[in-house]
Protein backbone atom coordinates (compact mmCIF):
# COMPACT_ATOMS: atom_id res chain seq x y z
CA UNK A 1 0.00 0.00 0.00
CA UNK A 2 1.38 2.89 -1.42
CA UNK A 3 0.58 6.20 -0.08
CA UNK A 4 1.28 9.77 -1.35
CA UNK A 5 2.11 12.42 1.09
CA UNK A 6 1.58 15.93 0.18
CA UNK A 7 2.80 18.89 2.29
CA UNK A 8 -0.68 18.69 4.27
CA UNK A 9 -1.99 15.72 2.94
CA UNK A 10 -1.61 12.31 2.76
CA UNK A 11 -3.44 9.99 0.06
CA UNK A 12 -4.05 6.77 -1.27
CA UNK A 13 -5.52 6.33 -4.87
CA UNK A 14 -6.68 3.49 -6.69
CA UNK A 15 -4.29 1.91 -9.79
CA UNK A 16 -7.02 4.20 -12.20
CA UNK A 17 -6.40 7.31 -10.41
CA UNK A 18 -9.59 7.52 -7.70
CA UNK A 19 -9.18 8.45 -4.40
CA UNK A 20 -9.75 5.44 -2.06
CA UNK A 21 -8.16 7.11 1.68
CA UNK A 22 -6.92 10.84 2.46
CA UNK A 23 -6.12 12.88 5.35
CA UNK A 24 -5.43 16.21 5.16
CA UNK A 25 -3.52 18.26 8.18
CA UNK A 26 -3.62 22.15 7.24
CA UNK A 27 -1.25 24.52 9.16
CA UNK A 28 -3.22 26.37 11.71
CA UNK A 29 -0.61 29.46 11.82
CA UNK A 30 1.82 31.75 9.97
CA UNK A 31 4.60 29.85 12.26
CA UNK A 32 3.58 26.70 10.46
CA UNK A 33 4.20 24.71 13.50
CA UNK A 34 0.76 23.46 13.89
CA UNK A 35 -1.76 21.88 11.58
CA UNK A 36 -5.58 20.81 12.30
CA UNK A 37 -6.07 17.38 11.18
CA UNK A 38 -9.37 18.39 9.77
CA UNK A 39 -10.60 15.28 7.72
CA UNK A 40 -10.15 11.56 6.80
CA UNK A 41 -11.49 9.42 4.57
CA UNK A 42 -11.91 5.55 3.65
CA UNK A 43 -13.64 4.39 0.51
CA UNK A 44 -16.19 1.84 1.58
CA UNK A 45 -14.87 -0.42 -0.59
CA UNK A 46 -11.70 -0.69 2.46
CA UNK A 47 -13.49 -0.04 5.53
CA UNK A 48 -12.92 -2.39 8.51
CA UNK A 49 -9.21 -2.99 7.00
CA UNK A 50 -7.45 -0.30 8.91
CA UNK A 51 -6.99 2.22 6.38
CA UNK A 52 -7.80 5.19 8.85
CA UNK A 53 -5.33 4.04 11.48
CA UNK A 54 -2.78 3.64 9.12
CA UNK A 55 -3.23 7.28 7.70
CA UNK A 56 -2.95 8.56 11.16
CA UNK A 57 0.26 6.80 11.90
CA UNK A 58 1.22 8.70 8.71
CA UNK A 59 0.65 11.57 9.68
CA UNK A 60 2.40 10.78 13.23
CA UNK A 61 5.52 10.49 11.20
CA UNK A 62 5.21 13.67 9.47
CA UNK A 63 4.52 15.53 12.83
CA UNK A 64 7.52 13.94 14.21
CA UNK A 65 9.66 14.22 11.17
CA UNK A 66 8.76 18.28 10.49
CA UNK A 67 8.90 18.77 13.99
CA UNK A 68 4.52 19.92 14.24
CA UNK A 69 2.31 19.52 16.95
CA UNK A 70 -1.77 18.85 15.52
CA UNK A 71 -4.79 19.73 16.60
CA UNK A 72 -7.47 17.17 16.03
CA UNK A 73 -10.64 18.39 14.97
CA UNK A 74 -11.59 15.58 12.13
CA UNK A 75 -13.83 12.77 15.18
CA UNK A 76 -11.57 10.18 14.11
CA UNK A 77 -8.77 11.73 14.53
CA UNK A 78 -9.26 13.03 17.99
CA UNK A 79 -10.43 9.65 19.13
CA UNK A 80 -7.38 8.28 17.58
CA UNK A 81 -5.52 10.35 19.75
CA UNK A 82 -7.55 9.68 22.93
CA UNK A 83 -6.70 5.63 22.24
CA UNK A 84 -3.07 6.11 21.48
CA UNK A 85 -1.76 8.61 24.49
CA UNK A 86 1.94 7.59 23.48
CA UNK A 87 1.20 10.05 21.11
CA UNK A 88 0.17 12.47 23.10
CA UNK A 89 3.65 15.02 23.51
CA UNK A 90 1.86 15.69 19.27
CA UNK A 91 -0.84 17.23 20.39
CA UNK A 92 -0.88 21.48 20.77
Amino acid sequence: MDFIRKENEIVLLSEKGSLLAQITFPYTGEDKKAVEIDHTFVDTSLRGQGIAGKLMKEVVNELESRNLKAVPTCSYAAGWFEKHPEYSHLLK
